[in-house]
């Protein structure tokens, strides 16, 4: 089976290219500059998405499209209109030229962001209306409305925060928390959130890919167990072999200190949950082979190796 994928030099992609040959599939990276082909590619081609009328020769024979592609969450200073080009016109311009080109099913990474802001006061499933707070969740959901209007057989992965060997963002902040010797005030925050390993979003993908008949439709990809900040900074520093650390402080005092730092943003997502439920996908057949707190020490020892 050869895939096609897009974005396939940023950190999903890349893990993607490196794993889905390992599970019997031929991959085809598409890229917008001829720097590096990477070396895990059956093929490669250069190609624009803003302008997936050209990309016919770029999906000949291709029977699966990956698109990892996009602006990313949480880059400063992005237009709203840059997303809805990029995330949404893009998505649905190549899902066009992948239907064209008789591919049998598009996969699309999107977001939990497509589906509710920083923190959810329910846990999330398919069902819940989404509710997007910024423009990259909007942008996601407006992607995903647009590929439910094609004939494309296709699916969305809403994934979780995903973590891995070269993560950056947030997560790479908690890992340089954890990375620090000082005892850390966070033992009080009972707020749960998911995380997605990259192990587990590769067997996503590999599920809905081998999946029979037509999908056509949002899964929500999450690691089963959501933790806690402090079981976050707790598995962390066991991959380095070190205790836990973290003791109370009211989240309240916490608080106030933070705003008075400025930093109201780490407040909200330090007391407020976001659970998200991958039950859809477990009934397809996705099983997810790595446990949060396995996955996070082992990334914390690849990062020190």
């Amino acid at each position: 089976m050869l895939l096609a994928i897009t974005g396939a030099t940023g950190f999903i992609g890349q893990y993607l290219l490196r794993e889905m040959p390992k599970r019997g599939y031929r991959v085809r990276a598409l890229l917008r500059r001829p720097a590096s082909v990477p070396m895990q590619t059956a093929s490669a081609v250069i190609g624009d998405l803003a302008r997936p009328q050209n990309m016919s020769a770029a999906l000949e024979a291709v029977d699966a499209v990956i698109h990892s592609a996009g602006l990313a969450h949480g880059m400063s200073g992005i237009p709203e209109d840059d997303y809805r080009l990029l995330n949404t016109e893009a998505t649905i311009g190549l899902a066009r030229a992948a239907w064209r080109a008789g591919a049998k099913r598009f996969v699309f990474l999107s977001s939990i962001r497509a589906q509710c802001g920083p923190t959810a006061d329910s846990v999330l499933t398919e069902a819940v209306e989404p509710r997007p707070t910024d423009a990259y969740g909007r942008s996601k959901l407006a992607a995903e409305r647009g590929l439910a209007e094609l004939d494309l057989d296709w699916v969305s992965l809403r994934a979780a925060l995903v973590y891995g060997p070269g993560v950056k963002g947030n997560m790479a902040r908690l890992m340089q928390l954890a990375r620090s010797h000082f005892p850390l005030p966070l033992a009080s925050f009972r707020a749960r959130r998911s995380l997605l390993a990259l192990e587990n979003l590769s067997a996503a993908i590999e599920t809905v890919l081998a999946a029979p008949g037509t999908l056509k439709r949002v899964f929500i990809a999450a690691d089963p167990e959501a933790l806690t900040i402090a079981e976050m900074i707790a598995a962390l520093r066991s991959g380095l072999a070190r205790r836990p650390n973290v003791f109370p402080l009211p989240p309240a005092l916490l608080g106030i200190l933070l705003r008075v730092a400025g930093r109201d943003e780490i407040y909200e997502r330090l007391s407020g949950s976001l659970i998200a439920d991958p039950a859809a996908l477990a009934g397809l057949g996705w099983v997810p082979s790595v446990a949060t707190p396995a996955g996070l020490a082992k990334l914390m020892q690849a990062n020190v190796a």
